[in-house]
């Protein structure tokens, strides 16, 4: 068997990364961003991570690229030469096998692609300072390996990656609101092309206790599109007039009307939160008048209560829609909304 990221067959059996560029075909450098480009290079580097004996050239396929194109590209990227970084991440990976499970040294050795358990020893010596066994008995704080990237082995087979940028919890905050936002205005746009019995048929989950759960629609009360959607935009206008001490409003679910009074309420409570939180004043308590009899809150506790039921109620929506054969918003989860991966890409 050849050392990692030298040349040799795939082993009987094992099954690689697959790499499959956005659009589901190869295309060149033009029009593709920076960003798609350097996960489809880490995908096929992963890829050698799970099949050691894959070649440099294979992998270079698997990335739609000569293997001198993916060798240049891969070295500019990561700050290191292709075969450097493969190794590095299969002795990390090694690592982790060490003290994490009973696999012998020799076992390790052939998943790292190493031909032998002498030559596999040899190169994790250079590289941790101790032999395999005297690094299993007594393992370091951390397995990882100095790395001008920032990119190593994360277990159980994938590959953990530096930060783009510095998040704070006011960040999350910010990126719960856009997304609530943005995902209530769009479900209010898409919803305008259903008819009113689809838009009233009744949503059913069959949990929850009505004493309990105070009557939460969709569970222990009834819910239908419609009302999910105008309990996102009234709730928002309701605490806005809470925290100002205005009468609370009328709940109309008209759509054209919600969309109209969504697109005022929502940038309004965002600013609402982001100026009392970002203050630093999320345990200060305001009293609301619009309770009978009047209740005292925190604005933290205020945002956690929006952010946790709009989510429940966005998740109920996105599957009505879904139901109604409207998948462009899937489930709503606000992962590719943050990544940029999925609709409406955070900018």
């Amino acid at each position: 068997m050849a050392g990692p990221g030298g040349a040799g067959t795939a082993s009987a059996g094992k099954t690689a990364t697959a790499i499959i560029p956005p659009g589901g075909r190869p295309h060149d450098d033009d029009g593709m961003g920076d960003r798609d480009r350097v996960r489809q290079l880490l995908d096929a580097v992963l890829a050698g991570v799970e099949d050691p004996a894959a070649s440099g050239t294979g992998l270079a396929a698997r990335a739609y690229l000569s293997r001198f194109h993916f060798d240049r590209l891969v070295a500019a990227a990561a700050g290191e030469p292709p075969g450097a970084f493969r190794r590095r991440l299969l002795l990390e990976r090694a690592a982790h096998r060490l003290v994490a499970g009973p696999a012998t040294v020799e076992q390790i050795a052939a998943e790292a692609g190493y031909g032998s358990a002498a030559a596999f020893s040899r190169a994790f010596r250079r590289a941790y300072g101790r032999a395999p066994a005297q690094f299993r008995s007594s393992p370091p704080a951390g397995l990882r390996l100095p790395a001008p990237n920032g990119v190593h082995f994360h277990p159980p087979g994938g590959l953990r990656l530096p930060r783009t940028r510095t998040r704070n919890g006011m960040d999350t905050i910010d990126l719960m609101l856009d997304h609530d936002a943005w995902m209530t205005g769009r479900m209010l746009e898409l919803a305008e092309g259903l008819d009113d019995d689809r838009l009233d048929r009744p949503i059913t989950v069959s949990v929850g206790h009505p004493e309990r759960d105070g009557g939460l629609e969709g569970v222990t009360a009834p819910a239908t599109l419609r009302s999910l959607l105008a309990h996102l935009v009234w709730t928002k206008e309701m605490w806005i007039a809470a925290v100002q001490g205005r009468p609370a409003p009328a709940a109309e679910e008209s759509l054209a009307d919600l969309r109209r009074r969504h697109a005022d309420a929502a940038p309004r409570f965002a600013a609402l939160v982001r100026a009392e939180l970002g203050a630093g004043r999320g345990d200060e308590t305001f009293i609301d008048a619009t309770c009978e009899p009047p209740e005292s809150f925190t604005y933290a506790g205020m945002t956690a209560h929006v952010l946790t039921y709009s989510a429940y109620r966005r998740t109920l929506a996105a599957a009505a829609l879904l139901d109604a054969g409207i998948s462009e918003l899937g489930t709503g989860n606000p992962i590719g909304f943050s990544d940029g991966t999925g609709p409406a890409p955070r900018r």
